[in-house]
This record gives C-alpha cells, sequence and structure tokens, in this order.
C-alpha cells in the first residue's frame, strides 16, 4: 500500500473559505504546555504464525512447544519535545499510527511516559467528557450531563443547553438514545458539549473529520473563539482545510518522532508534497466538476421538458 493511501482524504478548501485566519503565535506568551523527551511504549501480546491446517493448530504447538503468544514492544512516541503557549492552536499532523493520538492522551495524563515528562500549566481536557455520555440515554440528556461534568451549575446547564444542541447540528435526533447514533453524530454531540465551556487546554482528537462542510466551518470558528479567550488548543486532524483555518502552528509526526513544527503555511505544503495529497485533491475537484456539469445538463433538460 502507498503511504499516500494510508492518509484520509483532504477536507475541500471551500469549506473554509469564510473562515478568518488564525492569528500568529505570541512567542512572549505564557508557557501552558512542555513536553520534554517523551517515550511512550506499548507491549502487547502477538500470536504466533498460524499453521496452514487450523484444526492441527493444538497438536503442531504442543509438538513444536512453541508458545501460544509473545510480548511485544511498539515505541509509539520516540522522545518528543516541544513547549506550547497560551493562545496558541497547535494542530498535529501525520498519517494513521504516527502517535498523534497516543500524544494526545500523554498530555491528558492518560498515559504515563515510558521516558520522559510532561508538564501542564493547567487541567488538559481531552475532547468528549466521554465518562459522562451514556449509549441508553437520548442525546439532549448527555448533553445536561456533559454541562454537569464540565462544572457548570445546573442554572448555566439550562441557560447553554439550546445553543450545543444547535451547534451540534442533529436535529430531532436529540431526543432518541445515543445508540442510534451514527459516530459522526456523536463526535458531532461531543464537541458541542466540550466546546461550550472555556478551557485552559483543549486537546481535539479528529472532531474536525466529521460533518458536512458547514459543521466543519462553525467547529473552526469555534475553535478560533476559544483560542481567542486565551486556550492553547491541540487539534489532530487528517484535514489540512481544518488545520489551516484554526491553527497557527503545525507539529508534524511520523513514526512517533516530530518530523517539523511550524507555521501551517511552511509545514503543510511539505506535508502534502511527500504523500501526494495535492494530486488526490485535484483528482476530487475534477469529479466534482464534472457532477456539477451532470447537475446542470439534468437542470437545463428538465428545463426543457417543462417548456417545450
Amino acid at each position: 500500500m502507498d503511504e499516500a493511501d494510508d492518509v484520509l482524504d483532504l477536507s475541500e478548501d471551500a469549506d473554509f473559505v469564510d473562515v478568518e485566519p488564525p492569528r500568529a503565535s505570541d512567542p512572549h506568551a505564557p508557557i501552558k504546555v512542555v513536553v520534554d523527551d517523551l517515550h511512550i511504549i506499548y507491549r502487547v501480546w502477538t500470536a504466533p504464525d498460524a499453521p496452514l491446517d487450523p484444526g492441527a493448530g493444538r497438536w503442531r504447538r504442543l509438538r513444536s512447544r512453541r508458545p501460544v503468544s509473545s510480548k511485544r514492544e511498539i515505541h509509539a512516541l520516540r522522545g518528543v519535545s516541544f513547549v506550547a503557549r497560551q493562545g496558541e492552536a497547535v494542530g498535529v499532523i501525520g498519517k494513521n499510527g504516527a502517535g498523534k493520538s497516543t500524544l494526545m492522551r500523554a498530555i491528558a495524563g492518560l498515559l504515563p511516559p515510558n521516558q520522559g515528562s510532561v508538564y501542564a500549566d493547567g487541567q488538559p481536557t481531552m475532547l468528549g467528557v466521554s465518562s459522562a455520555l451514556m449509549q441508553a440515554l437520548s442525546g439532549l440528556r448527555n448533553v445536561e450531563l456533559g454541562l454537569l461534568a464540565l462544572g457548570l451549575t445546573p442554572t448555566q446547564v439550562r441557560e447553554r443547553i439550546p445553543s450545543v444542541v444547535e451547534f451540534s447540528g442533529i436535529g430531532s435526533a436529540i431526543h432518541m438514545p445515543m445508540n442510534t447514533y451514527s459516530s459522526g453524530m456523536s463526535a458531532r454531540l461531543k464537541f458541542a458539549i466540550a466546546s461550550a465551556v472555556t478551557h485552559e487546554i483543549l486537546l481535539i482528537d479528529e472532531a474536525l473529520s466529521t460533518g458536512d462542510g458547514e459543521f466543519v466551518k462553525r467547529s473552526s470558528q469555534r475553535i478560533q473563539q476559544l483560542r481567542d479567550d486565551a486556550d492553547t488548543i491541540f487539534l489532530v486532524s487528517h484535514s489540512m482545510g481544518a488545520i489551516r483555518s484554526a491553527c497557527n502552528r503545525v507539529i508534524w509526526l511520523d513514526e512517533g518522532r516530530i518530523i517539523s513544527d511550524g507555521h501551517p503555511d511552511d509545514i503543510i505544503p511539505e506535508y502534502e508534497a511527500r504523500f501526494g495529497l495535492k494530486s488526490k485533491k485535484a483528482l476530487r475537484d475534477r469529479r466534482r466538476k464534472r457532477k456539477e456539469a451532470n447537475e446542470q445538463a439534468l437542470a437545463e433538460l428538465a428545463a426543457d421538458q417543462d417548456h417545450p
């Protein structure tokens, strides 16, 4: 498989035309997050090579005395170091398996370092308040519980529920149990809940990869609002359009290491060139233009039939 096949498609740049460009980082702002020589190692059990005849597996293992499984180490992060300041919106990019989600979990305090350290001046919050979301309850009830879990008073919860529901864009499904939601609907509702309050350090993993272009644009605007309120935000996304519109800094991870760290205008073109993403976008553009041309032709044909 080509490396480019391992990267999700980009969102159309047109989705972000109306989004205000992010402000530049302030190099003198207070430091909020320090990641120093961070190493994260997963230890997993792997099965031995399977025999050609599955039915003979038990006896073959007995004869060969081979172990049923073995332990393997996966070095997810390798010596990652950087400093994030107040007011920065840091986009974290890289192909699948690069270590992006592992880095977010380490900053949130959910994964202990095997080596190195993570320091945070404030409470990092992973997008979602997942512990408060219950699949058997309605989306509306989960909004109430989620906002309470984020520290709002019952009065504040009642005041913010309408705006959270409207922002999620899931409509009447808000009254249905969450186990009837698609993964995209769940992610949108989680983002709406988590972004309803101001966070010192907000970690967003793939939130902008769900929903239509309008929701992606509104999400980017919400991230800008949070950043302007002096938050520090980390956004993991395969969408370069989302990264460009929401972030003023990009960290590119590959195989657990930082490849580049800098302004989106400097990092993203290099990233796109390496994985051939520009050619993918050009292909999508051609397909979209063909679709629009077909739709226009059908509309003209229908108009001719209505007015012979």
